[in-house]
């Protein structure tokens, strides 16, 4: 079904035309249209536009009102103060368009026709090592994103960068070809498989003893450097066991997003290793077409505006003065399989800020390089700190990082006794679903509702509230809905457009018609928290609408139809835009 054009842009059109017609050199000029406490629309663009004119802008705004015609679509327009035109639009308008939204299955929203291919850098865990709050936004965000940008039409490819490469790798490696009795400490008996859990507490065990070695002893150290470039060289029984490390600690990021209700895919998993081959080419392209150039032996790219304490230049390192190669050539290689292999019109990396003057300085050398251009863009969604309920960044009461599955498990326990407390005919198995649903969604929820870049405090507390701006207040709102129409019986939810409708019902109706625009602005700016703030809005004038308006006692079985109707599409939106949030809407609370 083709998208269905929503009011605001409807009655845009209209005042466009009649102000092109009213003042023929302002032919295309915008009319400024937004939402207003005074009607439902305000048009404020006719000041402006009287004043570079030359015009009397409350005559020429009465002439332009004059020019368009009341009725089917709007009911009332008047001119206010110095030229504002207040617009109410047909109670008619409403409904007709929501039966329309309601009548297709993506609600009206369109299609991108120019929509492209973005890959989105996300979910980046560490081989080896446990997965902690910090990871939480990256993933969070990164699977939001992924969502909204593919309902709105993108092609979308995910990419998770993790951290398996690197000067620990030789130092693990090292350790259990010394110490192979381990090995049998590490995967179970037999060919029992460790869980995500047993995997990684293997692995943490490991990495800390090889550690404590490494930090201890000088020979230890050199022989686990020399493994290092064993590695980089493919030695097979070097190789294998860091293939078995990376093995390993994917059957635990993969519990950890299980539980987060994240689906990663293994094909989307490309590390640091899988652009091992390109790193070579990458520093030879940079040098020869001198972007990159030779300082104190290593490959470095200078800016002008990237200076140190000392007030000299900061280069980008690609590649250091002993042959080795930094953390930017692999991002440069990734850039280059990106956009050359993978076809990306826009990249998105959704990247702790603390990384921010790195990625200026990787895309800024990609575009020097030619491989960002006018046609690919790069971008860091960057995201900021979680803290605590201190305001400090959020640490054990032992000052250590807060584990990511400790905290979801605690999210869980505390939503199943809400769920609990308010269950009215759920089992004990439905118990425990839904609370698994109510707290993965209230910690998802309480990340997408702050602008990425902000640091926003942690409470559980807060998150699986029944009140304010929760996801369990939203999924409340949508299983009330869904009681409703179970109890409704005979009568169905059905469009009646020449119904009045009540206050709460127009303000809820004209919310619900802003759902395509809202998305098509959240895939813009990258702000999934725009989402969540029209969903809490969307709760909140349901809540309203419900208290004001009953719906199975209506007055006319006509009202009761075109309540439900409204109740229905409410239902619907919550849900889709919950789904691109990730985040569950339980039939029953």
């Amino acid at each position: 079904m083709a998208s269905v054009p929503s009011l605001a842009s409807s009655v845009n059109q209209r005042v466009a035309d009649a102000l092109a017609s009213a003042l023929p050199e302002a032919g295309g000029a915008d009319p400024l249209l937004r939402r207003s406490d005074r009607a439902d629309f305000q048009a404020n663009g006719i000041l402006a536009l009287a004043k570079k004119a030359k015009a009397n802008p409350r005559e020429l705004a009465t002439t332009v009102v004059e020019g368009i015609p009341t009725g089917e679509l709007i009911q009332e327009i008047e001119v206010s103060g110095p030229g504002f035109l207040n617009i109410t639009v047909a109670d008619r308008a409403i409904i007709s368009t929501l039966a329309a939204r309601a009548a297709d299955d993506r609600l009206g929203v369109p299609l991108n026709a120019s929509a492209g291919t973005t890959v989105i850098d996300y979910a980046q865990p560490n081989v080896a090592k446990e997965m902690h709050v910090g990871h939480l936004r990256s993933a969070v965000i990164g699977a939001a994103m992924v969502e909204i940008l593919e309902f709105t039409g993108e092609k979308v490819v995910r990419r998770h960068h993790i951290g398996d490469w690197g000067t620990q790798f030789g130092m693990l490696i090292q350790y259990l070809l010394e110490h192979p009795h381990e090995l049998d400490h590490k995967s179970g008996d037999g060919d029992e498989q460790a869980s995500g859990e047993e995997a990684m507490s293997n692995l943490n065990r490991l990495y800390k003893a090889s550690r404590a070695l490494f930090d201890s002893d000088e020979e230890f150290k050199t022989r686990a450097r020399a493994r290092v470039v064993d590695l980089q060289a493919g030695e097979p029984e070097t190789l294998a066991l860091w293939q078995r490390f990376v093995d390993e600690s994917k059957i635990y990021f993969y519990s950890v997003f299980n539980k987060l209700d994240m689906d990663i895919q293994d094909p989307d998993v490309v590390g640091e290793s899988g652009y091992n081959d390109m790193l070579v080419e990458t520093c030879k392209l940079l040098e020869e077409s001198g972007v990159a150039v030779r300082s104190n032996g290593a490959l470095c790219v200078f800016f002008e505006d990237v200076k140190g304490p000392d007030g000299n230049p900061t280069p980008l390192i690609v590649q250091k003065s002993d042959g080795g190669f930094g953390y930017a050539a692999t991002d440069l290689s990734a850039i280059r399989d990106r956009v050359t292999n993978l076809g990306a019109t826009e990249l998105i990396y959704v990247v702790d800020a603390r990384q921010s003057l790195h990625f200026k300085m990787v895309f800024e050398t990609a575009r020097r390089a030619g491989w960002l251009n006018d046609g690919v863009k790069a971008v860091q969604l960057a995201f900021g700190t979680v803290l605590g309920k201190d305001g400090k960044p959020f640490k054990t009461r032992e000052g250590e990082t807060v584990r990511l599955v400790d905290l979801l498990d605690e999210a869980i326990e505390r939503a199943s006794a809400v769920v609990r407390e308010k269950a009215q005919d759920l089992t004990e198995a439905e118990i425990a679903e839904r609370g698994t649903q109510v707290g993965i969604g209230a910690v998802k929820y309480a990340d997408l509702s702050t602008s990425a870049a902000r640091d926003y405090k942690f409470d559980l507390d807060q998150m699986v509230s029944l009140n304010g701006d929760t996801s369990v207040y939203l999924q409340y709102a949508y299983a009330r809905i869904q009681s409703i129409l179970r109890k409704a019986g005979d009568a169905r939810p059905v469009a009646h457009p020449e119904v009045a409708l009540a206050p709460t019902e127009r303000a809820l109706g004209l919310h619900l018609d802003g759902f395509g625009e809202l998305i098509a602005e959240a895939a813009a700016e990258h702000a999934p928290h725009k989402l969540a703030a029209y969903l809490y809005q969307l709760a909140s004038l349901y809540t309203s609408f419900y208290s004001e308006c009953p719906v199975l006692k209506a007055d006319t079985a006509e009202q009761v139809e075109n309540r439900l109707f409204l109740c229905e599409l409410t239902a619907r939106t919550l849900s889709k835009g919950m789904s691109l949030l990730g985040i569950r809407t339980p039939e029953k609370l």
